[in-house]
């Protein structure tokens, strides 16, 4: 029961994905897709219209892989070595920078999530 739960709650995160492509696709909008079917399960979830145990074990599921998934994006950046091997040093500082910020914004923000429900 617990897998097919799983099953249904990677479904419901897939159904956002598509819908927030197709109101991408529909307007002609600049942001992507993913972005606006993740704001759209971020206000459904926000409003407690959607309650977390409706996407609770397929989003950690998901979270668990996650590593399995840049995989293929790491394999396919071989591919185009050539581009990177003059700026390669730039590319890593860039992206050390960009994933320190990340981090310390993300934290900040989930210690301040946390603060305001634990004044409730």
């Amino acid at each position: 029961m617990k897998v097919i739960n799983g099953i249904w709650h990677v479904l419901l995160l897939t159904v956002f994905y598509i819908i927030g492509r197709s109101i991408q696709q529909a307007f002609d909008l600049f942001i992507p897709g993913s972005i606006i079917g993740m704001l759209l399960l971020f206000s459904l979830l926000s409003t407690n219209i959607l309650p977390v145990r409706f996407i609770e074990q397929g989003s950690a599921f998901m979270l668990r892989h996650m590593p399995l998934l840049f995989l293929p994006v790491t394999v396919g950046i071989l591919q185009f070595f050539d581009v990177f091997a003059g700026k390669g040093i730039f590319i890593i500082v860039i992206a050390l920078i960009s994933t320190v910020m990340v981090l310390v914004i993300t934290g900040l923000a989930s210690q301040v999530l946390v603060m305001k429900k634990g004044e409730k």
